[in-house]
């Protein structure tokens, strides 16, 4: 066994390239060859889960790593069947410490930490989405979510956040923002946006402002389609771009550019932003200012790959040297790495892109992980995570950015505040009891994308605690119609009915976020209507969906599924705290940005 007793650990500082760093990055590109600058440009995916460091798994990432002289990995964890199969962080930390130890230059690792690590770790700080952060209207929350999660990113190796989500959510169809755009209005994001920046530098974490030049209005998942922006210029002036102004003003390491056609920026049909030169380039480089690393989104996601329908390696190929023909410095998740690869190295070989073009973008990458102090020290202690990740501290900021979230959309002063019975009466119940045995008891009906998740246990765990004897019954499009019978006459014998809807995009998930499927919206809409004036609606993520209920006359939102908003979700409920947050967008028929109402125990102010 090897000994790693004398390894020197990362000490994150603020973001900043020193004399040193420089000087670095310039000594190591000189002595890179044309196939390690290329590599450098590269992020594959790593999987964070155990895995022996002998075994076949690890070693095929090793040797792809070195094959291709990989630059940096974006951590992750699997994705099956439509379900996250979170890991601790000290795995995490494990892996990116003998990657590390496996590279022939330092990498960087980078995350969609959208909600902090608990996006895909467990045991973790857990945030809210982005939107509870904009009902909050409280940048400062921005700003220590950027330093918690910085501390946090830092000690299990991750050095780049794919944040802060810099799109305005104009469209309430929207399947794939939503709920991570901080609002509707560009003034409130961009000062959201700039918050979070300052607090994660500060701690030593590299930022991205995405998803340029903005996917805030469009109703199409890049994912899985071409989204088309139909704005003139003088709309994304004045709504799209402001925040990614106001991001680079304010020193963002990166931005992040979406697969997006926006014909008023680039009428080419063959072009999407990603690779179109008139955006990158032109836009963001030379009329905005932007100077730092441009990142291309997923190059595996159908937004791109759909203008190469000839599929394969070729495909990849020319996906990538488009990209850097347009000005993308650094190239994520391709779909053939292989292909990817060889294609660039081919293109600079052939004379279509000059090798000078692949050392600017190499130098940058170089900076920016000297910024992160990766060229003084590549691994992390990870006896030091059980100590920053998780601390008592962060989990009650957290929980204080969920409760001031909570906004009261409406009420009809005749259900809120609930009121918490005795404890130890009488014996829990489950969604297999009769409608005759609920008859004046508490219904709590959970909908969620997919029963097989957590989703609802903490708010079904909190609600039970007051009220021993609810009656709870989990609903998904799958077992909406088997269910409809029993809700709807649970419903109608219930006093109280609290109808918990969870709707949060989850990236390349196949199925619309941003609206209830047809089964559960029926069934939504039954009980509503049968019960309006005994149901309360309790949007565990997209707040949107009043719009597809409009009869709803209690509608409480928390704009997030994490367990902190469902902990506030049911503290609201019962009046144990106020509702001070308002509405960061605007909910077609039902009310407009900046609404909300204030709840003590007396009921609404």
């Amino acid at each position: 066994m090897p000994s790693y007793a004398k390894e020197r650990f990362q000490q994150p500082q603020p973001i900043h390239l020193d004399r040193q760093g420089d000087k670095w990055a310039h000594a190591s590109l000189k002595r890179m060859s044309l196939e390690q600058k290329i590599g450098q440009m590269f992020m594959i995916w790593a999987f964070a889960r155990f895995t022996n460091f002998n075994g076949p798994e690890y070693l095929s990432l090793r040797d792809t790593m070195r094959k291709y002289h990989i630059g940096g990995f974006a951590l992750t964890v699997s994705f099956d069947d439509g379900l996250l199969d979170k890991t601790p962080p000290l795995e995490a930390a494990m892996l990116t410490n003998q990657l590390q130890r496996d590279s022939e230059f330092p990498l960087w690792f980078a995350a969609d930490f959208e909600r902090a690590l608990a996006y895909r770790l467990t045991g973790v700080t857990s945030f809210p989405h982005a939107m509870a952060f904009g009902a909050t209207r409280d940048p400062n929350y921005a700003r220590e979510y950027g330093r918690i999660t910085a501390q946090e990113a830092r000690a299990i190796g991750v050095q780049w956040n794919w944040f802060p989500d810099a799109d305005v959510n104009s469209d309430p169809n929207n399947p794939i923002i939503n709920t991570r755009s901080f609002g509707e209005d560009p003034t409130a994001v961009s000062e959201m946006v700039v918050a979070n920046i300052e607090g994660a530098r500060a701690g030593g974490l590299l930022t991205t402002a995405k998803h340029f030049p903005g996917h805030g209005d469009t109703d199409v998942d890049s994912h899985h389609g071409v989204p088309v922006i139909n704005a003139d210029r003088a709309h994304l002036d004045n709504i799209e771009l402001p925040p990614f102004r106001a991001a680079i003003t304010a020193g963002v390491d990166s931005v992040m550019v979406a697969h997006i056609e926006v014909p008023a920026l680039d009428p080419d049909p063959n072009h999407v932003a990603s690779i179109s030169p008139a955006v990158v380039t032109a836009l963001l480089k030379e009329q905005m200012g932007f100077h730092g690393l441009v990142v291309t989104d997923a190059l595996l996601m159908q937004g791109l790959m759909k203008l190469f329908p000839e599929g394969g390696s070729a495909a990849a190929g020319r996906a990538a040297v488009e990209a850097v023909k347009a000005g993308d410095d650094v190239l994520i998740i391709p779909s053939d790495l292989a292909g990817s690869y060889n294609g660039l190295v081919q293109a600079v070989h052939s004379g279509e892109i000059p090798e000078s073009r692949i050392d600017e973008s190499v130098l940058k990458i170089l900076r920016a992980k000297a910024e992160a102090g990766l060229n003084r020290a590549k691994l992390v202690d990870v006896n030091a995570v059980p100590r920053l990740v998780a601390a008592p501290k962060s989990l009650e900021v957290a929980q204080e950015i969920a409760d001031q979230a909570v906004t009261l959309v409406r009420d009809n002063h005749a259900v809120l505040p609930l009121k918490a019975v005795a404890q130890g009466t009488n014996s829990p119940q489950n969604a297999y009891h009769s409608t005759a045995e609920n008859r004046g008891r508490t219904l709590l009906l959970i909908f969620t994308p997919d029963v097989r998740t957590s989703a609802g246990w903490q708010l079904d765990r909190q609600v039970r605690a007051r009220i021993p004897n609810v009656q709870t019954i989990y609903i998904d499009p799958r077992n909406a119609g088997v269910w409809s019978e029993a809700v709807i006459g649970a419903a109608g014998q219930s006093q109280t009915v609290i109808a918990a809807v969870y709707l949060n995009p989850q990236g390349g998930a196949a199925a619309n976020m941003a609206a209830l499927s047809s089964a559960p919206e029926r069934l939504v809409h039954t009980v509503v209507r049968s019960a309006t004036a005994r149901t309360v609606v309790v949007a565990m993520g997209n707040p949107y969906i009043a719009s597809q209920i409009p009869e709803v006359q209690n509608y409480l939102c928390t704009f997030s599924d994490a367990e902190v908003s469902e902990l506030s979700a049911a503290k609201a409920l019962f009046g144990e705290i106020p509702t001070p947050g308002r509405l960061p967008v605007t909910i077609p028929g039902i009310a407009a940005r900046g609404a909300g109402m204030s709840m003590s125990s007396g009921g609404t102010q």
